[in-house]
C-alpha cells in the first residue's frame, strides 16, 4: 500500500525509472504525488499576493504506475528467499 512518506520508484511514463518520496495520495482517484516526479507547468495569474508567470510543479500519477522500494515496508517470503 502506498502512504504519504514512502520511497516509490516509477515504472512507465516519461519519468521511468525514477525514484521519489510520496507528497500527497488522492485515495478516491487512485493516485499519488511524488516529489521530483511528472512535473508539469502551469501558467499563474497575477494576484495582489502572488506574482503571476508560469510555474513548475508535482502533479498526480496513477498508483499502479508505481512500486515500493522503501525499506521499512516488510519483505514477503518469496523476496527474502532470493
Amino acid at each position: 500500500m502506498i502512504k504519504k512518506g514512502l520511497k516509490v520508484i516509477v515504472l512507465t511514463g516519461r519519468d521511468k525509472k525514477k525514484e521519489g518520496e510520496v507528497i500527497e495520495v488522492d485515495r478516491p482517484n487512485n493516485r499519488a504525488k511524488v516529489q521530483g516526479i511528472n512535473i508539469v507547468k502551469k501558467n499563474v495569474k497575477t494576484t495582489k499576493e502572488k506574482k503571476g508567470g508560469i510555474i513548475s510543479k508535482e502533479s498526480f500519477i496513477h498508483i499502479s504506475n508505481l512500486k515500493l522500494v522503501d525499506d521499512k515496508v516488510k519483505k514477503t517470503k518469496t523476496e527474502a528467499k532470493k
